[in-house]
Order: C-alpha cells, then sequence, then structure tokens
C-alpha cells in the first residue's frame, strides 16, 4: 500500500510539468482601478428583493425545482444538469455560465431538452458578472424562490509561473473557485430564505485536494494551507504591497496550491454557512468530494499523455477514479435525494480517500479511496478546514474582498 500511496505523489507532481492556460497576465495594480470603482468598493446592500410576479421568466420551468448550476457547460456539471433534467421531473435546471452558446451546443449534444434548463450568463471572476447573474436570476424566477445552488465551477492553473489576476484584482484560482461563489451565495440568500418548501440546499463542490487527511491532500505537494490569511489581510488593508502577494496565506504564488487553498476556502463556506443561517432559515449547507474525475475537462490543457494516462493510474493504481456520468449522479443526489436532506455534512462515496483502495472481503469490491461504487457516507474533513476560528476569519474577510455585507439573522423574516 505504501509504494502504491507513493506513486499517487510521483505521478500527481508531474501535473507541474503540464501545460494550462495562460490568458493575460496582469499585476494587481493593473487592475486596481477596478478594485476602486464604485461596485466593488461599497458594499453591498444586502436587502430582500421583491417579487416580480410579472417577471419574464415567471412561467419558466413552472411547478418545478429551481435549481442552478455553476459551470454547467461541461464535466461534473453538465452531468449533474442532464441528470435532473433528463431524469427527474420535478427539477428546472439554470446554468450559470461563461459561454452561454457553448451550454447550448452541449445540451444539445446530451439529450437535455430545451424546456428543462435555460442558461445565463456568469463568469465567476468578474464579480460585475455575478451580480449581473442574480439580477437575470431573479427576472426569469419570477415570483418563485430559488430551490437550490449548486457552487461547482472550478479552474485548474497548476503551471501557471505567475499569477493571473481577475477582472477584480483577485488571483484568478481563488477569484474563480471561491470569491465569486462567496458572493453569488450573498446575492441569493434572502430569496432562498423565502422557500416554503423547507428543502433549500446551497451546494459547494469541496475536494479531497484541499483535506490534509486523505492520500491526495496530505501525502501530495503542495498541500493546501491557508495560514492566518495574511494575503488577504494586507489586501484589505489596502497595503501597496499586497500586489506581490496573490496568495491567501502571503506567500509566493504557487498555481496548484491556489486551487486546493480554494478549495479549503469553499468548505469553510459551508460550515460558517450553517452556522449562521441554518437553524434561521431552514436552509442545508452542505458540500461534497464526487470521487477522482480523472478525465474531467478540468485537466483539457494537459499534455495527451497525461490526459490518456492518469485516468489508467487511478482506475488501476489507486481506485479513486470516478467516471463523469458518476460524478453527475453523485452530484445529483446530494442536490435532490432525500437522504440527503442534511446540513453541514462533507458527502462522500465509497471510503474517504485516506488510503487507496483495497478489496472489501464481505463485498469483494474496491473501497476505500471514493472511486466508483459504494454507498454515500458523511465524511469527516481536515482539522485546518473544519477549524471554527478559521472559518469566521475567512468568512469575514471573504465578504470585506468581495463587497458584500450579510444580515445578522433571519428570525422572523421566513
Amino acid at each position: 500500500m505504501m509504494k502504491a500511496t507513493a506513486l499517487v505523489a510521483v505521478f500527481t507532481s508531474v501535473t507541474a510539468f503540464t501545460l494550462s492556460p495562460s490568458p493575460m497576465v496582469r499585476s494587481r495594480a493593473a487592475v486596481a482601478s477596478a478594485r476602486s470603482s464604485p461596485l466593488a468598493a461599497s458594499a453591498f446592500k444586502f436587502e430582500f428583493p421583491s417579487f416580480d410576479f410579472g417577471g419574464a421568466g415567471a412561467g419558466k420551468g413552472k411547478g418545478k425545482k429551481l435549481c442552478v448550476i455553476t459551470g454547467a457547460s461541461s464535466g461534473l456539471g453538465l452531468e449533474a444538469a442532464r441528470v435532473l433534467a433528463c431524469e427527474r421531473d420535478d427539477y428546472f435546471v439554470v446554468a450559470a455560465v461563461r459561454d452561454v452558446e457553448k451550454m447550448k451546443r452541449e445540451a444539445e449534444r446530451m439529450g437535455i431538452p430545451a424546456a428543462k434548463y435555460t442558461a445565463l450568463k456568469c463568469d465567476l471572476a468578474d464579480f460585475a458578472s455575478v451580480r449581473n447573474f442574480a439580477k437575470d436570476l431573479k427576472q426569469l424566477q419570477g415570483a418563485r424562490p430559488l430551490d437550490t445552488l449548486c457552487c461547482n465551477a472550478a479552474v485548474y492553473r497548476p503551471t501557471d509561473p505567475v499569477a493571473a489576476f481577475s477582472a477584480d484584482g483577485f488571483e484568478l484560482s481563488m477569484a474563480s473557485n471561491h470569491l465569486g461563489h462567496f458572493l453569488l451565495c450573498n446575492l441569493v440568500l434572502a430569496d432562498m430564505a423565502k422557500n416554503k418548501a423547507k428543502d433549500a440546499r446551497v451546494i459547494i463542490v469541496g475536494s479531497i485536494t484541499g483535506n490534509s487527511n486523505t492520500v491526495g491532500g496530505g501525502l501530495v505537494y503542495p498541500r493546501a494551507d491557508v495560514g492566518q490569511f495574511q494575503g488577504w489581510e494586507q489586501i484589505a488593508s489596502g497595503d501597496k504591497a499586497a500586489a506581490d502577494v496573490p496568495m491567501v496565506d502571503g506567500k509566493p504564488f504557487f498555481g496548484a496550491k491556489a486551487y486546493k487553498d480554494a478549495k479549503v476556502c469553499n468548505m469553510m463556506t459551508v460550515a460558517e454557512l450553517h452556522r449562521r443561517y441554518h437553524a434561521d432559515t431552514g436552509i442545508q449547507f452542505n458540500s461534497l468530494y464526487p470521487g477522482c474525475i480523472a478525465d474531467t475537462p478540468l485537466f483539457r490543457e494537459k499534455r495527451q499523455w497525461f490526459r490518456d494516462g492518469f485516468p489508467l493510474f487511478m482506475k488501476y493504481v489507486t481506485g479513486g477514479y470516478v467516471s463523469m456520468p458518476e460524478s453527475g449522479e453523485r452530484l445529483a443526489q446530494v442536490i435532490a435525494a432525500p437522504e440527503c436532506a442534511k446540513s453541514n455534512v462533507y458527502w462522500s462515496w465509497n471510503g474517504g480517500a485516506k488510503t487507496v483502495a483495497y478489496v472489501n472481503p464481505l463485498t469483494n469490491k474496491l473501497t476505500g479511496a471514493g472511486g466508483s461504487g459504494g454507498e454515500i457516507f458523511e465524511n469527516d474533513q481536515s482539522s485546518q478546514v473544519s477549524n471554527p476560528e478559521k472559518q469566521k476569519k475567512m468568512f469575514e474577510l471573504s465578504s470585506q474582498l468581495v463587497g458584500c455585507t450579510w444580515p445578522e439573522s433571519y428570525k422572523g423574516k421566513r
């Protein structure tokens, strides 16, 4: 088992030598004007929205549960959208995507009926785009509150030699994977709190790479480590030196770590939203690890030998492989299944990925690594992710960085 574990570390570490997309790299100073604009600088006024009973989208998906999935034009998000739209009669999917036309093409290819979904533009790396999406969503909803928000979209940039920055001046992985989703949660929470069905759900996709108590998160370099959020504190204070500190912990840029740190923040967000709002709103806040989707488009820019070899490695060496269709079924289960109507849970399947897979003598099937098959269960998380002091600090700093405020309580508001 130790040899297999060592192989995991060796094979995964080669991602540092593969290719990933590199848009124009800009310094934080180059986007300072965006962050100092009235929109970015002023705190967002969090108010309960008024319903537009004559809204343009009032009849869209009428009578069905409304589910937003970010990053639904490929990979895990697309597969989950397919399951909900094609296999369930009670859901209507809103695909929050950067490229609406791509979503339409993929939906047609996957056989997703046009009457069961709609695509709205949402670039999570641009706070203005996130706010515009929230307005478009409200128009689409009409009088109905949102039932489910699934924060799935992610970018992974392990080979970027220097940081790329979002439109608002934040390192691109953290902006897309965490900060944009954080703002989106803020913008829809009041509406979801009005859900009379009392089964509203906010789901943020997590990862073993952000949990150091797993093989992928603990043995594969670099480990996720948000430190004491020193980098964010510098940015929030307006320190000009922060232009050279793109990482959350204030250390030099490391693309693979940036992704993992964002996943830590994703999972912390779930816990803090649960602590602050579950009791008063009834909204269920959860995360999940869907398994290693080794052929996901997340790795689309890797060299061909990696794209060919990584799925085989995860299938036959670690046992952690999960196909895209199965991963979509897992995410759809957390979105819709009655057994997942709980809050503050990190859902997993087929083992906690703390070891490579082994044969279960009772079932004669591979288990242990979170791979294909198995039953859903409530997994635990690393001490860093579950640290309440860090969760609170992450939440407060994230709120400051994206420019949003949160209500103290929802009591009596539902």
